[in-house]
């Protein structure tokens, strides 16, 4: 089908699947997570924007998490000593904190260029993203995932990608029989604008 396949890497911590228990979802702690993506990869999603289908939540976390990585070195906000040693970060609420739109082109070829300039094949970079709904989703367009439990970080994800109709969703999965959890039955979410 000519379908592009490129794979990236997020060491998913503890905060992604402890069931939220707080009343205000601000009080939920996401602990940090590794990502490493390609810099082919980042070359192949500039050249699909608007076509891009993330396999799995933490799939969706790391696509995502690049946007702000992007926005970082073009802003020069990243930690640490000079551009080229450059620690880069996405703390859990930073994509609410932002006032001026970045394209996602933009912020994208500014972390390509990064690379370029400083030798790297390999991003390694940490994040803590919490997306939520009233997220703006900037790299991913479709999702490919299973179906969450009550009270998760990755129900609440779903349900800012489907713009808050994710009972619906889940009202045909359970009237249908479908199986929810890790080994379950898979949805195709596209992004609802």
């Amino acid at each position: 089908k000519q379908i592009a396949i490129e794979e990236v890497t997020l060491h998913v911590g503890a905060g992604t699947f402890q069931p939220v228990k707080t009343r205000d979802i601000a009080e939920h702690h996401m602990h940090t997570e590794v990502i490493s993506v390609q810099r082919s990869t980042i070359e192949s999603l500039l050249k699909q924007l608007g076509n891009i289908i993330a396999v799995g939540t933490t799939s969706v976390r790391t696509l995502e998490s690049l946007y702000y990585i992007g926005r970082q070195v073009q802003e020069g906000t990243g930690t640490g000593e000079g551009k080229e040693n450059m620690e880069l970060s996405v703390s859990q609420w930073e994509p609410y904190e932002y006032n001026e739109e970045v394209s996602t082109s933009d912020a994208l070829q500014s972390l390509l260029d990064y690379m370029y300039e400083n030798n790297l094949t390999t991003l390694h970079a940490e994040t803590q993203i919490m997306i939520k709904p009233g997220y703006k989703f900037r790299v991913v367009n479709g999702m490919i995932t299973n179906f969450h439990q009550p009270k998760s970080t990755l129900l609440l994800l779903v349900s800012a990608f489907v713009n808050g109709n994710w009972k619906d969703i889940y009202n045909y999965a359970l009237e249908n029989n479908f199986r929810f959890l890790s080994y379950g039955d898979s949805s195709l979410l596209f992004k609802e604008t």
